[in-house]
């Protein structure tokens, strides 16, 4: 079983967050500035020994490698952020390819929602618009990209690059796009691209041209789950916040039917969800998660994940997801328990399937 965990990369300073939120903004800016909204909301996060890293700085990525491979994380999941012509927070990948440490495999999702400051993706407040443009547009974003998939390290399937879109469904003329890149992989000496849509809070419709779907964790579930008592809320000044029943949420995830028609699916897990250092109580948070339940549940999914999917892969959100509560990172509360728990897992199915991988 193979493990990937969704990493994000704004945990370093750049000029357009520093115009945009203030100079020396990053992610932690929100996480400290995170308050308890309700008795027993769990903020604000603190990494374990005040790790507030810099994600430019080559030993951070090394722990991180190092940490997620001890516990077993095949490995990340870098999101990729290019608005036609225009790469932000990259340097932490670039920086990997160019020194090809750490020796960690990793892959890329292009996270192709327009910036605002809601941090929703939403049409209203737009800090930085996403644009597709024409195929001159598309050759360009190929050709950024083709380093990475030319790296030893990076994922592939059947030997072809792994290429995540997060919302496919917002791309004019997608699928020519897509084959555009898919002849370009082969001009270029590779054997193709492995390129995968991601089923997520968005409505679902029948998309051409990918080779499989990835659901993303909690997103799919609160839009297609089927849960008739996830949501509650609590008053929180003078607004109602929404609060979501993490057991109910995982069970529901654990019960539903994969939507195949054939298609390869990725399932995914979550760590915990909690988008109020972002969104204060505009946001929504969840009560009730902790290791030893995460642990329970990523087994379970692990389990449906062999027999169910057919499946060697699961996308974990997130590696450090702090502003939305999403992380594996030791914090000061449990430490390295969430880590321990997805070694737990796959050392369990291991043992019943010395096989599995």
């Amino acid at each position: 079983m193979k493990c990937i965990a969704f990493v994000l990369p704004q945990f370093h300073q750049i000029a357009e967050n520093d115009s945009w939120w203030g100079e020396g903004f990053t992610e932690w800016t929100n996480v400290r500035k995170a308050t308890a909204l309700y008795p027993e909301h769990d903020q604000p996060k603190k990494p374990l020994n005040n790790n507030y890293y810099d994600l430019t700085d080559p030993n951070v990525k090394q722990w991180q490698a190092e940490t997620a491979k001890a516990h077993g994380i095949y490995g990340f999941c870098y999101y990729h952020y290019w608005f036609n012509g225009r790469r932000l927070l990259e340097q932490p990948v670039q920086q990997i390819l160019a020194s090809k440490e750490p020796d960690f495999p990793f892959c890329l999702s292009w996270a192709n929602e327009p910036w605002t400051r809601s941090w929703d993706g939403t049409e209203e407040d737009v800090l930085m618009p996403q644009e597709y443009g024409e195929e001159r547009d598309w050759r360009m974003h190929f050709y950024a990209l083709l380093e990475a998939f030319k790296d030893e390290r990076y994922i592939c399937v059947d030997g072809k690059p792994v290429f995540i879109i997060y919302r496919s469904s917002s791309i004019p003329r997608c699928d020519e796009m897509l084959q555009c890149w898919r002849d370009l992989a082969q001009q270029n000496g590779l054997k193709g691209l492995h390129l995968v849509r991601t089923l997520g809070g968005f409505p679902l419709k029948a998309e051409h041209g990918f080779d499989a779907s990835l659901e993303f964790e909690p997103h799919y579930t609160f839009a297609h789950g089927g849960v008739k008592h996830l949501w509650s809320s609590k008053q929180v000044e003078d607004q109602k916040h929404i609060v979501i029943d993490y057991d109910e949420l995982w069970e529901s995830m654990l019960e539903r039917t994969p939507h195949r028609d054939g298609e390869i699916i990725y399932p995914g897990a979550f760590v915990n969800w909690d988008n109020t250092p972002r969104k204060g109580a505009a946001g929504q948070s969840t009560l009730g998660a902790n290791p030893h339940k995460f642990g329970q549940y990523l087994s379970r999914q692990i389990e449906r994940t062999k027999k169910m999917f057919k499946s060697d892969f699961i996308y974990i959100n997130a590696w450090n997801e702090w502003a939305e509560g999403a992380y594996l990172e030791p914090d000061d509360h449990y430490r390295y328990q969430y880590l321990q728990a997805i070694k737990k897992a796959l050392q369990y199915h291991h043992k019943e399937d010395p096989s599995t991988p």
